[in-house]
């Protein structure tokens, strides 16, 4: 994973593990309003309690991952994953 900004985060996370491989495997966003319980959840900072889990496809491969956690629990709603589908859209159009 890369670039990332904040404290340091996973360096590998396994297709279909976790929120973001989960995010992966199933081409979708994911939105997880309590992560302690989301079932194998991969815990990359302790002050993590939600997040919101954003595919980039292009060519209808995932090509990277936007993942933004909060402190707060049920930080994101369907207008966060609204907006960033849409920035996750854009960048696949830039993607070389």
């Amino acid at each position: 994973m890369g670039p990332f900004q904040g404290p340091v985060a996973c360096t590998r996370i396994g297709f279909g593990k976790g929120v973001c491989g989960k995010s992966w495997k199933e081409k979708k966003t994911i939105i997880v309003p309590d992560v302690h319980q989301f079932e194998g959840h991969i815990a990359c900072s302790s002050l993590s309690n939600s997040e919101i889990v954003v595919p980039i496809i292009k060519n209808d491969e995932v090509v990277m991952i936007l993942d933004i956690d909060s402190v707060e629990f049920n930080s994101f709603d369907e207008r966060d994953q609204m907006g960033l589908e849409k920035i996750a859209s854009f960048i696949a159009t830039i993607c070389s």
